[in-house]
């Protein structure tokens, strides 16, 4: 592997021109920057990373922990925050915990040892784990719908009962009465307040809260299937003539497992029953029937956590922020007055 001695041999200068040249740091004649350039060129000179990082105390290395790559929410997030970062001059290091609380830790661990620049979090869960590792580091961070108690970190998220609330609004003002709620799992924030988006919107059109119309998934579409063929085989002929119509689905890819659930079981959608979800992903619109749902963009919302972070790196001392963006309803095809 060739170094910044050969470079300056082969270009007839010191290796502290070389230096200069590579990191622009001094000002240096226009004949030694050709040949020093042309010298990089030609032996496919690499300055070392870890020496410069050493030298500046960066890496321009962003870690980006998310707990499950293959969610296509969490893939276009990533995708938002690697291309703001990108645009920013920072590379980013992706992790995927499984959504394993310990491999999560043991990430986090491993980020901060790799000397990332910044760590942008989506949780999976043992807030007081990550608590105690976040104490333990003073690395720029962001987290991303959750707040972790004790971290020193800005957080962007999505309005989660303002969307739900929309989302639900949408199937009462088209007619529906009986409306489910397909949850995410109770111990997330992020479920509970999509649940209460549900009930408040009931409350405010004065229709009764049935807490037995609520079943708890976990944010898969297998999920969803699962959650959505208990619910509608649980009716009971009592509720033949008042039968669920409508269902809100916490997030997109539990609403992409309910509508097969319901064409299964041999209903036509959205004629008798319609089905609304949480996110906005890519994949919603090209699903049959394409979904309605509530969303902000998943590449802009990782965009703004990208954006949020590089600030935070530039400015460590600013106040911590609190970005909450406010999600539109998008109606397509899934959603239809009640029979």
């Amino acid at each position: 592997m060739s170094t910044i001695k050969d470079v300056a041999a082969l270009a007839g200068v010191s290796f502290t021109t070389v230096s200069h040249v590579l990191n622009d740091t001094r000002p240096v004649s226009a004949d030694a920057r050709r040949r020093v350039l042309a010298a990089v060129e030609e032996i496919g000179y690499l300055p070392s990373a870890v020496a410069r990082s050493l030298r500046k105390s960066e890496t321009k290395i962003i870690g980006v922990l998310v707990p499950n790559v293959q969610n296509p929410f969490f893939a276009e997030l990533v995708c938002g925050v690697e291309e703001c970062c990108r645009l920013a001059g920072y590379s980013v290091f992706l992790c995927n915990s499984d959504n394993d609380p310990k491999r999560q830790q043991q990430y986090m661990r491993t980020l901060l040892e790799k000397r990332v620049d910044g760590l942008l979090l989506s949780s999976a869960g043992d807030d007081e784990a990550l608590a105690r590792i976040f104490k333990l580091a003073s690395v720029p961070s962001v987290t991303v719908d959750r707040l972790v108690p004790g971290a020193k970190a800005d957080r962007v998220s999505v309005d989660n009962q303002q969307g739900a609330y929309n989302a639900v609004k949408h199937l009462i003002d088209l007619g529906h009465r009986r409306i489910a709620c397909i949850s995410g799992p109770a111990e997330f924030e992020v479920a509970r307040e999509r649940i209460e988006g549900w009930r408040h919107a009931l409350r405010d059109k004065g229709i009764e809260v049935d807490e037995a119309l609520v079943v708890e998934s976990d944010f898969s579409s297998p999920g969803g299937y699962e959650a959505t063929r208990r619910l509608l085989r649980s009716q009971s002929p009592a509720n033949s003539s008042n039968p669920v119509t409508g269902i809100f689905a916490s997030n997109d890819m539990m609403a992409v497992g309910a509508l097969r659930a319901a064409a299964e079981l041999g209903l036509s959608l959205p004629q008798q029953l319609s089905i609304v979800g949480f996110d906005d992903i890519e994949l919603s619109r090209y699903v049959f029937p394409a979904l309605t749902t509530v969303g902000c963009g998943v590449r802009a919302l990782g965009a703004e956590a990208g954006r949020v972070l590089i600030a935070r790196i530039e400015s460590p001392g600013a106040e911590l922020k609190d970005v909450l963006l406010t999600p539109r309803l998008v109606v397509r095809e899934s959603t239809a007055p009640p029979p």
